[in-house]
């Protein structure tokens, strides 16, 4: 099962949705995108001050954006004034994205970068943000969804010191996911980021596999620190196929040094788990992991199990839900996104010892976005679904 937080074959409704129905001429997406931004609450650059003709900036672009970095040969071209993004207007499944073709460019402030998107990765908080499920907090429509993103920087704000044109990065863009995210998302050719959000992307990794991982390891890491989770304590991970779970238990293995890991998945999943380390594979469909005689130390539920979580605890323990109702003594937090936690995991990256999982169905193409989501949102998807290449 996928995971439903906020991180995580395609059905035979997917092929009815190849085809995104145009919006009415009266919608606002008819008009400029940048434009339509002027009058939200949170105003974006207008639309004069959006890469003025006169600038030469440019793009390194890498023909083989798969490969490693160190065979990727590189070709320069101009940043345009409008790009390619998927954009709504209003919340509802996946009939309401758009692909434009026409959105500006975003401008970047004093300490943000530009940066050229290779690939995006989806998560289920994209799901529920575009249903509507925390509008209260969201940021205006329209929107370019996406949270995880990885590039190459093609422009610095003044204040940026970390990095430079050319440098190749990944993160989470939105420092918080539920509270005012970014109406300018990772679905687009080009996104504006904060630089703390950044890390400089894993050397040995290529731009899926990079975009796969920023919401889904920082939330696995921030997890586990909360927990106050150490080396010699034991852990059980629900859903440990999921884009969090996956990470969890590597995590857990690798960084944190658990004597033992346990991990539910399905029957199709279990040697995934064996060889991400874990000790104890649990196929959910045949055992039920809370009447196991072994309690653990932390239960990580990134499922929605807690009442059944809450079984399987040590006393004095912990447990962590990611989604669904909390049950005491479990406990629920909303990541916040860090590129310092990317850059500390970097080594573990770059060593193999932890390593993303893209689900084998994609990376999807840039312009099967809807497909992509209609994927996620069967919760089937095993690590995450990427979105690569992207115009």
């Amino acid at each position: 099962m996928q995971n439903m937080s906020l991180c995580g074959s395609l059905s035979s409704t997917t092929s009815h949705l190849t085809s995104i129905p145009s919006l009415p001429s009266t919608s606002p997406l008819s008009l400029r995108f940048s434009f339509t931004f002027r009058e939200n609450r949170n105003p974006i650059t207008p639309l004069t001050t959006l890469y003025p003709r006169k600038l030469p900036a440019r793009v390194l672009v890498k023909s083989e954006a798969t490969a490693p970095a160190s065979s990727e040969a590189v070709k320069v071209t101009p940043v345009p004034s409008d790009m390619k993004a998927w954009v709504y207007g209003e919340y509802g499944g996946v009939d309401v994205l758009k692909l434009d073709s026409s959105v500006g460019v975003p401008d970047v402030k004093e300490d943000q970068v530009l940066v050229k998107v290779f690939a995006a990765a989806l998560n289920p908080v994209d799901a529920k943000r575009r249903q509507g499920k925390f509008k209260a907090t969201d940021s205006p429509l329209p929107t370019v969804p996406g949270y995880d993103v990885a590039g190459v920087v093609v422009k610095v704000g003044s204040q940026v010191k970390e990095f430079k044109v050319g440098d190749e990065v990944y993160g989470d863009v939105n420092e918080k996911a539920l509270e005012g995210p970014k109406q300018f998302g990772s679905l687009a050719e080009y996104t504006a980021v904060e630089e703390r959000l950044l890390a400089p992307k894993p050397k040995n990794l290529n731009f899926a596999q990079a975009a796969a991982l920023p919401l889904a390891i920082e939330t696995a890491y921030e997890g586990l620190e909360r927990t106050g989770f150490s080396s010699g304590k034991s852990i059980i991970v629900l859903n440990g196929s999921g884009g969090v779970g996956s990470l969890v238990i590597q995590l857990a293995k690798q960084v944190f040094g658990a004597s033992r890991v346990a991990a539910t998945t399905s029957t199709r999943n279990l040697d995934l788990l064996k060889s991400l380390g874990v000790d104890l594979a649990i196929d959910y469909t045949k055992e039920n992991f809370e009447d196991l005689p072994e309690k653990f130390d932390v239960v990580y539920d990134a499922i929605g199990q807690c009442d059944r979580a809450v079984k399987a605890v040590k006393e004095g323990g912990s447990v962590v839900a990611l989604t669904g109702a909390v049950t005491p003594p479990g406990f629920r937090f909303v990541v916040t996104s860090n590129g310092a936690v990317l850059r500390k995991l970097n080594p573990y990256l770059e060593s193999g010892k932890v390593k993303p999982i893209v689900d084998p169905k994609g990376p999807f193409p840039f312009d099967q976005l809807a497909e992509a989501f209609s994927y996620l949102e069967t919760n089937r998807a095993t690590g995450k679904v990427v979105i690569h290449p992207i115009p």
